[in-house]
């Protein structure tokens, strides 16, 4: 664990085990941060230390909290903090799904991340790109921002023509069918963001392609359909992502824009005699681009490239793909990635008899084998990115756990093994 998503893992967690038992299925997280809550009439909110230990951190302790309907019956409020040992620090907090009227379409939400690193490892130019090794890293301090406001917009269309909320935000629902106008739940979602990484020494100087600038101000845009029968066991379905990222520039750094293509599939294969009640094969393709890469502008009389920063590039590496791989590893102007899991339910479930665990409603744990394969380019061509792609492989057990999917997965590669520990489905 050693990246912000790693840190923010370890208070989201934290966070979610201390929902209390009486918390029901319809309580559930029904996708990244989307929380419903049912109880108007009493104060929803859970506090909980946490501590863990590090090589690259060492010793870590922090404090996360949750306020489930805050101010309102479907929104949330989630924070925390952390610091260590050695000297990394970091702070979040997201205010989720606020509407402004019963019948509205619009859920507004926020997130604000900020964190400074201490001697952490950063693929930096040659080092990110896909004939690189894990020898190549730098070590450096670095000060991240992440903030970001949300704008969704549910369609009338498919299972939210009435009630979009609701539908946006159910756990369950039927797949009646395989297009966006009979079935699912379609939105646009739109995300002026800032983002920045200030690296501190050696690191701040490695030549590179992608811009220099330490900052990005821009709009996200994603248009989305999820066509599952589940937000957290889907067994049936599929969902759709579209992303589009523009920073139109300024006076000190080049405009750019890239755009991001992510479709999961799920495909149930039914029990297996006595030894499994429930068989999923889950399919994801993810691919990327910056169509602006080759373009020049000209910022404070010299003539540049119209293409990211690195922290706002094409990556790969992390929690959702390439997960053998850290957060960040291969970075370019475009990116593909595969993914295929086994998921299985099976029929023997001794949790509730546990310690700790029998405090939790666990309706289910979930043991799974999964491959990743994919690559990054600095140009898009099919070819190109199916020719000496990375991989990794591994297993995962998850579990739900008051309506929240954790997941504990050890994923090996082409460079060395990891253990993550996460919230929700990977797709």
């Amino acid at each position: 664990m050693n990246n912000h998503q790693c840190l923010l893992a370890a208070s989201l967690i934290a966070a979610f085990l201390c929902l209390p038992v009486s918390a029901s299925a319809e309580d559930a997280v029904s996708s990244s941060n989307d929380v419903i809550s049912t109880d108007t009439n009493s104060l929803d909110i859970e506090i909980v230390p946490f501590v863990f230990s590090t090589e690259a951190m060492g010793f870590s302790a922090g404090m996360a909290g949750l306020w489930k309907g805050a101010g309102q019956p479907q929104a949330s409020m989630f924070a925390a903090g952390l610091g260590t040992t050695k000297n990394t620090w970091m702070s979040f907090i997201a205010a989720n799904n606020y509407v402004l009227s019963s019948d509205s379409r619009w859920l507004f939400s926020g997130q604000f991340y900020e964190a400074d690193y201490t001697q952490f490892d950063y693929f930096l130019g040659d080092a990110a790109n896909n004939d690189s090794i894990k020898s190549d890293s730098i070590k450096a301090d670095s000060r991240d921002t992440r903030h970001h406001l949300s704008m969704r917009y549910i369609l009338p269309i498919g299972a939210a023509t009435s009630q979009p909320i609701r539908a946006a935000l159910s756990p369950y629902r039927e797949v009646t069918g395989h297009t966006p106008w009979d079935s699912g739940v379609s939105s646009i979602d739109f995300r002026p963001f800032y983002e920045s990484r200030e690296l501190v020494g050696d690191a701040a100087n490695v030549p590179s392609d992608f811009s220099d600038t330490d900052e990005v101000w821009g709009l996200e845009t994603r248009l989305r359909w999820d066509n599952r029968d589940s937000a957290n066991n889907p067994t049936a379905g599929s969902l759709s992502e579209f992303i589009v990222t523009a920073d139109l520039g300024s006076n000190d750094r080049a405009g750019w824009w890239k755009w991001e293509a992510s479709q999961s599939w799920f495909h149930a294969l039914g029990d297996w005699d006595e030894l499994a009640k429930q068989q999923v094969v889950a399919l994801n393709v993810y691919t990327a681009d910056t169509p602006s890469w080759n373009n020049t502008t000209i910022v404070n009389g010299e003539r540049v490239y119209e293409r990211p920063p690195e922290f706002a590039g094409a990556r790969l590496g992390g929690l959702y793909r390439l997960r053998s791989f850290q957060t960040g590893r291969f970075v370019g102007r475009s990116a593909l990635s595969y993914s295929l899991e086994y998921r299985v339910i099976p029929e023997w479930q001794p949790l509730g008899s546990l310690p700790v665990f029998n405090w939790y409603d666990v309706p289910w744990w979930q043991w799974v084998a999964f491959v990743d394969a994919g690559r990054v380019a600095d140009t898009y061509d099919l070819a190109e990115l199916h020719r000496d792609m990375k991989w990794s492989a591994g297993g995962a057990i998850r579990f739900q756990v008051e309506g929240v999917v954790l997941r504990s997965e050890m994923a090996w590669g082409n460079e060395e093994g990891l253990f993550r520990v996460m919230i929700n489905q990977p797709f």
